[in-house]
This record gives C-alpha cells, structure tokens and sequence, in this order.
C-alpha cells in the first residue's frame, strides 16, 4: 500500500468493500465503494462534488456503487456495482497530485474495481489516474480507449424516453411534446439536442445559468429554475443532474405524465416509486434508461474491438428490457421501479447461488 495515503475500511452491511482515502498533501479525501462483483469486478464512475460532510459523501456513494450492480446487470454486462467520490468543489481543489493519489488507492484493489468518468471529472483527469493504476476506462487514448461517455448515456435515454412515451401516450412520436429537463452537463445538453430534432418542445433548467441562456436560444427552448422545473406542466420529467430529486413534497407537485432522466438514484426513498405510481406517473427507472454510459465504458475494460457493434446491440436489448419492465407492471398495476428491481434480482440470482 502506498506509504504516502491514509486507507482504512467504512462498516457498510450489504456492501463487499468500503475505503476512506486521505492524502494531505494534496487535500485529497474520497470514498470508494465496492458493492457487488457477483457478475465480475466492479465498475463505475468517479465523481467530485463539494459535498457538506462525510457522512453525505459516504450516504451518496453507497446508494450509487448500488445502484452500478443494478445498472450493469439490467445491461447485461458481466460487471459488478462500485462508485468513487471525492470531496470538494473540482474548479477550485482538483489537482494532478490529487487525481494522482487518488489513482494510487484504487490501484491497490487490484482490479476489484474499475474507475471512469462522472460528475466533476473530464477524461484528461482519467489520463491522469491511469498513470498510476491499469483500472481506468473512458480514456480518450489507447487500443480499446472509449472516451466521454455522455453522448452515448444520452443516446440511451433518449431511447428509453421514446419506449416511456409509447407505454404512456401509446406513441413513441415525440413532435409538440412537453419534455422538461433538470440539468445541462454533458449528458443533458447532448439529450436535449435529440430531443429538440424529434421535435419536443423543451422546458430547461441548470445552476449554471449560462448553460440555460445558451441551450434556450439553441433549441428555442423555455427556462425554469432547478427546483421550479420539478412542478411545470410537461408531458415528461427527464431528471438529468443529482440524484434523490423524487421525494415525497417533489412527487405531490408534478404535473407531468411520465419520469425518464439520466440522474442516478432520482428516487429518495424506494417508496417514492409507490408515489409515483399512486400519481399515474409512469417512471422508467434510472438505472435501466441512463445504462447507456456504462455500456460504452466496458468495451475498454473488456477489451472490445467493435465498440459500435457492441454498443448498439446493448442498447437495443435495454430498450427490450425497459419495455418488459413497463409492460410487465402495466399487467400487474404496479411501479416500474419494484420490477425492475425483480428482474435484476433474477439476473443476479443464478450467479449468487
């Protein structure tokens, strides 16, 4: 273990492996959690967020590394759930001497877990881990290197928002539909463009606001703020920024027909998919509908040539999975949230036995 970090163990039931990492030369503090590698090592994004405490940080990466089991086997990747994060605002505190020790510590999980991109994190900060540890993927360079993956996760929702429409308004044609969509990073703003090309009529909303001011004049687009957006009048609700948005006050304000983003864990609580459901909200769960990126990252850890191929044929087997998931709690006048978790939980099954 490198001599120059402090690495210990967090007591998470439910979880294979949680560390605290420190290093204070560079202000460096972080969590890695590894939840499952029932299906193969663990793999999933780092992200950096000025989180307020520890214990925040700590909540948040236990519910994402969870949420990477269920969104690599709703894929039907042969990859486990894990998540990193790292504390502090990345504009003002990333540094190389950070992401660096930050590299050191997943490298001594020996490929137990497989970092990549995510919120606060740019593929030159992946370059800059993958000196120090093999277990980096959506690099811009290199034999099997897959890059940013946000065009790809967006194209994946995109996808799901079309099969949530079908289920929904019986078609999938998105000309004059209300969509709203809460965040234009990376993944929202490529989201928002197939969007606008189908013909949606877009509600958007950021904390950046030159990204909306942007984005409206772009797609002849209306604004909302952040939290506002949660109560317009929509045909759909795209979640696409920090998770835990649906929550018992958020849900009782929409005025919108269906749920399809690309944030992780959008649901506070796991009976906020009642919630939605006791609405007659339809709700594509996020980790089926935002799987797109992941799909894209493991070609680099799988070595696969045919990144395209292998892309597409993915995302149209997650499109067959999301619309088993709706028809099947159609049938059963449920939430989609509770079968996709069953599907997960049957895909997981054999291989726990």
């Amino acid at each position: 273990m490198p001599t120059d970090l402090d690495i210990s163990k967090v007591f998470a039931p439910g979880h294979e492996t949680v560390l605290r990492v420190a290093h204070k030369p560079s202000g460096l503090l972080g969590f890695i959690a590894v939840h499952s590698t029932a299906l193969g090592p663990a793999a999933g994004g780092l992200r950096m967020r000025p989180y307020a405490t520890e214990d925040e940080a700590v909540e948040d990466v236990l519910r994402l590394s969870r949420g990477m089991t269920y969104k690599n086997a709703a894929a039907g990747l042969p990859l486990g759930g894990g998540k990193a994060v790292i504390i502090g605002d990345p504009a003002r505190i990333k540094t190389p001497e950070l992401l660096a020790a930050f590299g050191r510590a997943i490298d001594t999980l020996d490929g137990q877990y497989w970092t990549a991109e995510d919120m606060g994190m740019t593929p030159a900060d992946m370059a800059v881990l993958a000196r120090e540890t093999r277990y980096v993927a959506g690099l811009a360079d290199g034999e099997f290197a897959s890059g940013d993956p946000s065009p790809i996760t967006a194209r994946g929702i995109f996808r799901s928002i079309l099969t949530t429409a079908r289920h929904r308004f019986g078609s999938s044609d998105l000309q004059g539909r209300r969509v709203a969509v809460q965040g234009l990073g990376h993944v929202g703003a490529h989201l928002c463009r197939m969007l606008h090309e189908a013909g949606a009529k877009l509600i958007l909303a950021d904390i950046d606001e030159g990204r909306v001011a942007e984005a409206v004049a772009t797609f002849d687009a209306e604004a909302a703020d952040p939290v506002g957006i949660l109560s317009v009048k929509a045909d759909i609700l795209a979640p696409c920024a920090i998770g835990a948005v649906l929550n018992e006050a958020s849900i009782a304000a929409l005025d919108v027909a269906a749920v399809c983003g690309g944030a992780n864990n959008q649901l506070a609580t796991e009976a906020d998919g009642a919630r939605l459901h006791r609405r007659g909200i339809l709700y594509a769960p996020d980790y089926v509908a935002n799987a797109g990126g992941i799909i894209n990252v493991a070609t680099e850890i799988l070595g696969i040539s045919d990144r395209e191929g292998f892309v597409e044929e993915k995302l149209a087997a997650l499109d067959d999975t999301l619309d088993r998931i709706l028809t099947r709690a159609a049938k059963r006048d449920c939430s989609p949230n509770d079968v996709a978790a069953e599907i997960v939980d049957e895909l997981l099954a054999p291989r726990a036995a």
